[in-house]
């Protein structure tokens, strides 16, 4: 019987736009390859949830109303999502899910969006300046073709701390000015790639081997109990 590798896509039915569930897809179709059958639960609202009991988190991005629902129930789940940060282990988060991670979201309107404050990072939307097209960046596994489609403009508050996933080819990524798309920290990679982004095999390969060195440990520990 094969090992099962257990994923957590938090909030799959609100948060799951331009292909973002087809990263979920893809590593499981990578993860069969090693022997591992996996198995993804779908963490929605109101539903308990410990970020430990799981070897992978996936955050996919929104719609603005989806998004506002959602900051409202997420802060239950603020301090085991960091603590699984802190402890080194593996979670890809796209735009909106990318955009939870920081102090906050600022809307046109002007009204401040409270986020989970993990990380320090803020976005700004600009409504009147939609960032969408291709994108092309390269990253330490490599070259990375996307799609973007926002209007958040998302800055890094420490610079030291944070590092960009990649640097920009073609497409604006967190910013017009920058030239930098998404974020690093730990094992937790942020992007605005769309398409979805694991369909750029050398990532998905990349974090899939993350994803079982995470199980791996997670079941020496069980073991260890």
């Amino acid at each position: 019987m094969s090992e099962i590798i257990k994923i957590a896509y938090l909030y799959e039915d609100l948060m799951n736009t331009y292909g973002d569930s087809g990263d979920v897809k893809i590593l499981s179709f990578l993860l069969k390859e090693q022997g591992y059958d996996t198995q993804v639960d779908n963490i929605s609202l109101d539903m308990d949830f410990n970020a430990f009991d799981y070897d992978f988190l996936f955050f996919g991005g929104g719609q603005d109303f989806e998004q506002s629902v959602v900051a409202t129930d997420l802060q239950r789940h603020r301090q085991t999502i960091k603590d699984y940060i802190e402890a080194d282990k593996p979670m890809l988060c796209i735009c909106g899910g990318y955009q939870f991670l920081g102090k906050y979201y600022q809307t046109s309107g002007g009204e401040t969006i409270q986020c989970l404050d993990i990380l320090p990072l803020h976005t700004v939307f600009k409504a009147d300046s939609r960032m969408i097209g291709d994108t092309e960046y390269k990253t330490e596994w490599g070259t990375v073709k996307a799609f973007e489609n926002h209007s958040g403009r998302t800055y890094f508050d420490d610079k030291k701390m944070l590092k960009p996933f990649g640097t920009m080819i073609q497409g604006y990524g967190n910013n017009p000015d920058e030239k930098q798309e998404g974020m690093r920290y730990k094992n937790v990679i942020g992007s605005y790639s769309h398409g979805p982004i694991l369909k750029n095999e050398n990532v998905a390969r990349a974090i899939a081997d993350k994803i079982v060195q995470a199980h791996k440990e997670r079941l020496a520990t069980t073991n260890n109990k």
